[in-house]
């Protein structure tokens, strides 16, 4: 450009020397000499640019090699830099030693197919500038595939810069390709490996069926998206078991896959950290060497299970029997015939359909453990407890069966449920007894005053006088249900079971008649008991009248014998007979057994239910039995009832034996008897009556104030305390009622002992005084039962006046 601008300046100076001087030889020899110096300038001037241009022409090419062997090296590519010419001006150490040095793009050693690629990639190049192209396709198997980028580059774009990269096959695609949830899933689960792909993340990207049921509990769950470690649980010894197994699973070892193909640090990118997680059971081997000591292990665990006293025995996954041990065979009673093929096939038919579900289930899966109850084929009657638990790692072997004698068992649960139920009726029969008593009291009162008013002749007398007597029969009724509930006044004594048997034998001799034969013997040694006689009398007349009924109940004129015997049974006797019930100590024993046949099996447990009898109806109230196991719990004993068998094992009689623990300790005196006041006389002095049934105090404020006393009658405590703190005198005495609704008895007469220490307290209440004294603790107390006639009430109030010296005889 340059020299454009000078030849154009020189022809327009010449241009203007002509238009000035028109003088055409002065021009051309101007011109001839611009010619000249313009030459010579130019000569000189390609003289200087020479070296310059040979300069050029040979760049320093060492400074591109290191460039392209760094960044090559870091890509893991193969470069190399081409002229128009193609021929190879650079290459890194990845080029030459892939292709050597004497090859250059395209005319590489590669097959036709990938030579025309590489041809056609650069035409594109000096064409369009770049190109590239995957040859995996075009290459030859067993050939490393290669992606090719080539680009135009350098001063004049006269060069192209070839970047070679191998194509690595992703491990990943060989895994993924499989499925897990298949065929292969399956069968890796039948040999105990369960598989997972995971990615580096910790998530699961796919799982098999196997590893589905036991980590979530159902094949079919989708597990991908979720935490891998999620599902699995450590010990304290680091073994890895399925979470939702836990230790009852079998313990699990973890192999990790990586699925990369490649050194560390040069793993494709994308592709670090995801791995095939395969869980393998710790039991499952491999080789026949394993095979060998799985097998003498159960060998020794048969032998090892044939010696234990429980019943145990052995299935595969399909239920069929592979072991049996003596004692389970005794449990099924199959001694000397063996197991039969299914466990189904020794219970009954209503039974077959769980136990088969169950034996299947705790034979697949993660190793569980439970049990439930079945009737076997052998005794279809009583229901036995079989438990079952899943094995892993024992072979063939996948449930093992536990079968025990239940029988002891069934029966303690009978007892406890019948000990519960009569604790239960009790209550209920005491606190319905309760109340009768107080309608009784009134009944029964009423009737002693109205008998005041009329004399043996009067028409209505005889009336009353039948009323009263029904009222006392439905007071002895009552007093039967307290007896049963054990809430009845006792009077314990020490005695000695001879002298209260003889004293109730001549009664009982009258009862049986003369063909029933009545039996005493006494042992030696006997220890004292305490018991209330009067009520230990009656225990015995009620299982002789039981026993005399059940003789005479296999016909008229039928005869038998009847027996009571004692006996002395020492505290290591008592160990020997292995009860459940009966506590460890010395006890004096009464036996009441007879003739009559026996007690059937199934009335055996509702024996001493109150108001059950298997008597005619009209002939029996079914409380006799029941009277009598009350009194006996009540006094601390026990009361036992079976049948006496022959010799083949059939009940010929029934049997009752009763425990009384042997008393240790002084021999108290007896209890004197409450002094009776005569009815010619009264005392004076002042009562508080307090009852809140209505009936009862109107009764005993009538009957109290017809011996003399001034009465002041309330409904309950708090109005008792505020009759008190009216009254202008103290009260001689309190009588008061011990249940009653807000403020009872018992804290009433407390605040009442706050104010006037020394006042003595009379109870009336339907319930047994020795437990309520137990309860009340209250010193200077004293008890009358419910019901209670008239004269007796005032009789009772004269003595404990008398006592505490409250009052002098009036006429």
């Amino acid at each position: 450009m340059p020299g454009v601008l000078l030849v154009a300046s020189l022809g327009l100076s010449i241009a203007i020397l002509y238009l000035a001087t028109f003088d055409l030889v002065v021009t051309l020899a101007f011109s001839a000499g611009v010619a000249v110096l313009l030459a010579g300038a130019f000569v000189f001037e390609r003289m200087q640019r020479a070296p310059a241009a040979e300069t050029a022409a040979s760049p320093d090419w060492s400074v591109t090699a290191a460039a392209i062997e760094g960044l090559g090296a870091e890509a893991g590519e193969a470069v190399a830099i081409t002229d128009r010419a193609n021929r190879l001006v650079c290459a890194n150490s990845g080029f030459v030693d892939a292709f050597g040095v004497d090859s250059a793009p395209p005319l590489l050693p590669f097959d036709r197919p990938v030579l025309e690629a590489l041809t056609r990639l650069a035409r594109e190049a000096w064409r369009d500038g770049s190109a590239n192209e995957d040859l995996g396709a075009l290459t030859r198997a067993g050939e490393a595939p290669w992606r090719v980028a080539v680009a135009r580059a350098g001063r004049g774009e006269d060069h192209l810069v070839w970047r070679f990269r191998r194509i690595e096959a992703d491990p990943r695609a060989a895994v993924t390709d499989i499925d897990l949830g298949g065929p292969f899933g399956r069968m890796l689960s039948r040999a105990g490996i369960e598989a997972a792909i995971v990615s580096a993340e910790g998530v699961v990207r796919s799982a098999s069926a196997g590893f589905a049921e036991r980590a979530a509990g159902d094949e079919s769950a989708t597990l991908a998206g979720q935490d891998f470690v999620s599902f699995l649980r450590s010990d304290e010894r680091e073994r890895i078991y399925f979470a939702r197994e836990g230790r009852g699973g079998t313990p699990q070892t973890l192999i990790d896959v990586p699925l990369i193909d490649a050194p560390a640090g040069k793993a494709p990118p994308g592709a670090a950290g995801e791995s095939l997680m395969l869980l393998v059971d710790s039991g499952v081997g491999i080789g026949n060497s394993w095979d060998g000591a799985m097998q003498a292990g159960v060998a020794q665990l048969e032998a090892l299970l044939s010696q234990l006293p429980l019943g145990l025995a052995m299935t595969d996954r399909d239920g069929r029997f592979l072991f049996g041990n003596e004692a389970f065979l005794r449990s099924v009673d199959r001694e000397g015939r063996g197991l039969p093929s299914f466990p189904t096939d020794l219970v009954v038919r209503e039974d077959k359909a769980a136990l088969s579900d169950a034996v299947r289930r705790h034979g697949r899966g993660p190793a569980t453990s439970g049990d439930m109850a079945v009737r076997l084929v052998s005794s279809p009657e009583e229901p036995v407890s079989m438990g079952l638990a899943g094995v892993r790692g024992l072979g063939e072997a996948a449930v093992l069966l536990s079968l025990a004698d239940s029988t002891q068992e069934n029966q303690l649960r009978r007892q406890v449920a019948q000990a519960t139920k009569m604790q239960a009726v009790g209550q209920l029969a005491g606190g319905v007894a309760h109340d009768f008593n107080n309608v009784l009291t009134a009944i029964i009162g009423t009737c002693d005053l109205m008998l005041l008013r009329h004399t043996p002749g009067d028409s209505d007398y005889d009336d009353i006088q039948q009323i009263r007597a029904n009222s006392n029969r439905a007071a002895a009724l009552t007093r039967q249900l307290l007896a049963f509930s054990r809430q009845q006044t006792l009077r314990p004594e020490i005695l000695q079971l001879p002298d209260v048997v003889s004293e109730v034998s001549p009664l009982i001799k009258r009862l049986l008649g003369e063909k029933i034969t009545y039996y005493v013997q006494h042992d030696r040694n006997l220890g004292p008991v305490r018991a209330d006689p009067q009520q230990l009398e009656q225990v015995i007349m009620n299982l002789a009248v039981n026993a005399r009924d059940a003789i005479q109940s296999k016909g008229e004129g039928a005869s038998g014998r009847i027996s009571l015997l004692t006996r002395s049974l020492q505290a290591r006797e008592v160990i020997k007979l292995g009860s459940e019930i009966l506590p460890a100590a010395d006890y004096t024993v009464l036996i009441v057994q007879d003739t009559g046949g026996g007690i059937p099996p199934h009335v055996l447990p509702k024996l001493f239910e109150p108001f059950f009898t298997t008597k005619e109806q009209g002939k029996g109230t079914g409380l006799g039995l029941s009277t009598a196991y009350g009194i006996v719990k009540q006094s601390g004993g026990f009361i036992f009832a079976d049948n006496v068998l022959d010799k083949q094992g059939r009940p010929t009689g029934a049997r009752f034996t009763i425990y009384f623990p042997v008393h240790r300790g002084e021999m108290p005196k007896k209890r004197a008897a409450d002094p009776v006041g005569s009815s010619d006389w009264s005392v004076g002095g002042r009562i508080l009556l307090v009852e809140d049934e209505d009936m009862v105090r109107a009764v005993a404020e009538r009957a109290l104030s017809r011996e003399g006393y001034e009465v002041t009658a309330c409904s309950g405590g708090e109005e008792g305390l505020e009759a008190l703190d009216r009254a202008g005198e103290p009260f001689d005495l309190v009588v008061s009622d011990v249940v009653m609704p807000g403020m009872d008895g018992p804290a009433m007469v407390r605040e009442i002992r706050k104010r006037h220490p020394d006042i003595p307290v009379l109870f009336m209440s339907g319930y047994a005084e020795e437990q309520l004294r137990k309860d009340i603790d209250i010193p200077d107390m004293h008890f009358i039962a419910k019901p209670f006639s008239v004269a007796a009430i005032g009789d009772k109030v004269a003595a404990v006046m008398r006592a505490s010296g409250k009052a002098g005889a009036k006429a």
